[in-house]
């Protein structure tokens, strides 16, 4: 896949899946929530596609970050129309494509490179 410059020295990417398996029990869940989130900002933010999936442990936060008490509220409020979904097994019933889960390779075959958190 050919990327073009960024404009500052880097290669752009075109399309980007973050998906989130973070749980909710700890501090360092939390962090890697709040990475993925500010990660899909960067992408948005520079005009690049992205896509955010939750699925495993992840869809834990799904109920939780639209709260507006919630310390990632306001992140997940500047990236909250990239989220596609979570995974129908994991009990968000949005994203079923394979086995119940979301595809992964489906992504991939789109041209999405694929980053977890």
């Amino acid at each position: 896949m050919a990327h073009e410059s960024d404009g500052k020295g880097g290669k752009a990417v075109a399309k980007v899946a973050i998906v989130i398996l973070a749980d909710t029990e700890t501090g360092a869940d939390s962090a890697r929530v709040a990475n993925a989130l500010t990660t899909a900002y960067e992408f948005k933010e520079a005009g690049e596609e992205v896509t955010l999936v939750f699925t495993g442990a992840g869809t834990k936060r799904v109920g939780e970050l639209p709260e507006p008490d919630h310390p990632l509220n306001r992140a997940f409020r500047l990236v909250e129309e990239e989220v596609v979904g979570a995974c129908k097994a994991c009990g968000v019933p949005l994203l079923a494509e394979y086995r119940g889960h979301q595809s992964l390779r489906r992504l991939i075959s789109e041209g999405y490179q694929v980053v977890t958190f």
